[in-house]
């Protein structure tokens, strides 16, 4: 029986997850080391920005029935039935393995503090044999206890998504990988009170692989559709409409093209599947379609210099806006996003860059401007990085009259071709020819 649930972490992944248990009656202690996001949980406040439906109202409903409780004290683990650990597990791309500070920081706090038969879980996304390498060797040193004999030990990959966070737990089948039998079920007795689908028990290996191989697919899936807009462009016709009509033949799906793929995992998991077989076999599609994906945001920044030097403009005295800075529409998840390579493109350039979003509140030390008409009073172009919400209904009119020189580059199919033109913009966009 499970009464007592601390999940460490309380981010993208973490805070959903704990307002989802704290509704369904477990009393659930939010572990974070940021005392300012815990001070914040504290007062019912959701530390997520964005279109989020329901969690802002969840996390303050579950705080003022006081089943959630956020803090930064690790001793909170010695009395918990289960514990979930959810940080970031980025990839360092430059030494090519994993950056699992946060993680290996967790698991040493964790293992010091929990007790007997504590029931320990991995929500993280992390490279195959990792738990056996890693987390199980951390765990059972700070502990001083055994793995599957003295507590039980799971990795349960997370498959949230901004914009679906509360969606995606409570709907999406769950891969509960556990470190023997006992775990397993112990495992789909814990998530099947939040959980409203099929819950799959299988080894944590495989879980493992799973996780890394469900996203490493998917950014196969965009390289291909953005190789195709590419093409397209060469070919001087618009891969969105090739695209619709490529899916009318069954089993089809083709993604959207766009200016970048961006987010804490897509960018990050086919590098952590690669690095499961690291000396023994080095993938190929999927680090290809990697660097395609990767060399996105410096093709819709070069589609704008390009027009510059075609326009025999010089790029020194240019100001351009770059709109929208999160990587996913109606979000303020700014991780990887393909905005910040396009910035420091034209920067590179000698461009000055103004930045719209309004939906992110900061971002280091990036001025990120919220009212749009005045972000982009007296530019020489726009270049759409984002597909917010917002930018489908601007006034098309009030833009070129603000504008210094009407250049709109498209990163996300937001606008229509000939209706720019028309309206007497030079309009180029990824994948339209």
């Amino acid at each position: 029986m499970f009464n007592k649930i601390v999940i460490i972490g309380t981010g993208y992944v973490g805070i959903p997850v704990a307002a989802i248990f704290a509704d369904r009656g477990f009393n659930v202690v939010g572990i974070n080391r940021t005392i300012e996001k815990v001070d914040a949980i504290n007062k019912g406040l959701c530390p997520i920005e964005g279109d989020e439906p329901n969690l802002a109202e969840l996390i303050d409903k579950v705080v003022k029935s006081k089943k959630l409780v956020a803090t930064t004290d690790y001793s909170e683990c010695k009395n918990a039935d289960a514990i979930l650990i959810c940080v970031e597990t980025p990839f360092d791309s430059k030494k090519w393995e994993p950056n699992y500070e946060s993680l290996k920081s967790a698991l040493k706090s964790v293992g010091e503090n929990m007790s007997k038969d504590t029931l320990v879980i991995v929500e993280s996304t992390i490279a195959p044999t990792t738990m056996d390498t890693l987390v199980k060797p951390i765990l059972e040193d700070a502990s001083k206890m055994e793995a599957g004999r003295d507590f039980l030990l799971g990795n349960c990959p997370e498959r949230v998504m901004p914009g679906k966070l509360l969606y995606n737990i409570e709907n999406l089948p769950r891969v509960c990988g556990g470190i023997n039998e006992e775990t397993r079920t112990k495992m789909i007795e814990l998530y099947s009170p939040v959980v409203n689908a099929e819950l799959y028990p299988t080894d944590c290996l495989t879980a493992e692989v799973v996780k890394t191989a469900e996203n490493a697919y998917r950014d196969v899936e965009i390289a291909f559709a953005n190789e195709v807009a590419l093409i397209c462009e060469k070919l001087g016709i618009d891969a969105y409409e090739v695209r619709e009509l490529v899916n009318k033949s069954p089993y089809r799906n083709m993604h959207y093209p766009g200016a970048g793929v961006g987010g804490h995992c897509l960018p990050k998991d086919s590098l952590l599947l690669s690095y499961g077989v690291k000396g023994i076999l080095t993938p190929k599609i999927m680090l290809l379609a990697r660097e395609l994906n990767n060399e996105m945001p410096l093709h819709t920044a070069a589609l704008l210099l390009q027009t510059f030097r075609d326009m025999k403009m010089n790029l020194k005295d240019k100001r351009v806006t770059v709109c929208g800075f999160a990587y996913l529409e109606n979000s303020d998840d700014t991780r990887n996003t393909p905005s910040l390579e396009v910035i420091n493109e034209l920067k590179k350039n000698g461009i000055e860059v103004m930045i719209h979003d309004s939906f992110v509140k900061s971002y280091q030390d990036i001025d990120i401007k919220k009212d749009f008409y005045k972000s982009i009073e007296g530019a020489d172009g726009l270049i759409f990085v984002t597909a917010h919400n917002e930018y489908r209904n601007l006034d098309i009119e009030k833009i070129k009259e603000t504008m210094r020189t009407p250049i709109v580059i498209d990163g996300r199919n937001i606008f229509n071709k000939e209706e720019m033109k028309n309206k007497g913009f030079i309009y180029k966009g990824v994948g339209k020819g």
